[in-house]
Order: structure tokens, then C-alpha cells, then sequence
């Protein structure tokens, strides 16, 4: 069986070659083996942005920020999921949020 690193690889091989569908079935096999694998909710948070599937995108980014809650790129990538789910105001205070972070509070 495959680990859930060469699994994430798979995924992301998928999506190179334009099977966004693909690749997010892989990473939720990922998910399954290793819940707490934060590549992958991030993976996630991106392609099912990309096929319009806005609220998963959303849970998958705020899961990173769960997971990584001192990293400033956790919700730097979500302000960018909020913004491009057209969610203006959660995008602001995302990005608000990973400033705060990034200069220690």
C-alpha cells in the first residue's frame, strides 16, 4: 500500500494532467490514512476552489489554520480561498489575521 506522502504525489500528478476530479479522490484517500496531513487539506482547499466547490474549498482551508495555527501562510492561503469564493470580508480578516501572526501576536 502506498504511504500517504506517495499518495499525495499521485494527486498531484493528476492534477498536472488535468484531472482536477482525479486528484481530489486521491487526496481524500490521503485523508483517510492521515487525517491530520496538512499538504493535502491545502491541496484540497485549491482544486475544489478551482471546480467551484467553494464551501469544501473553505473547510479544507480553515482545517490548515487549525492544524498550523502559528504558520502566517496557513491564512494567507486562506484569505486567498475566501477571496477567490468571493467571500470579501472573511478574505480581509484572513489576511489580517496572517500579518498578526507573522509579526509574533
Amino acid at each position: 500500500m502506498a504511504t500517504p506522502h506517495e499518495m499525495y504525489d499521485e494527486a498531484v500528478a493528476l492534477k498536472d494532467n488535468g484531472d482536477l476530479e482525479g486528484a481530489v479522490a486521491k487526496l481524500r484517500e490521503v485523508l483517510e490514512a492521515e487525517p491530520g496531513h496538512t499538504d493535502t487539506h491545502s491541496a484540497l482547499a485549491v482544486y475544489l476552489q478551482k471546480l467551484g466547490r467553494f464551501d469544501e474549498s473553505i473547510t479544507h482551508a480553515q482545517k490548515v489554520v487549525e492544524l498550523l495555527p502559528n504558520d502566517p501562510f496557513s491564512y494567507t492561503q486562506l484569505s486567498v480561498i475566501y477571496m477567490r469564493c468571493g467571500r470579501i470580508p472573511e478574505a480581509e480578516e484572513a489576511k489580517a489575521r496572517a500579518h498578526q501572526v507573522q509579526m509574533g501576536g
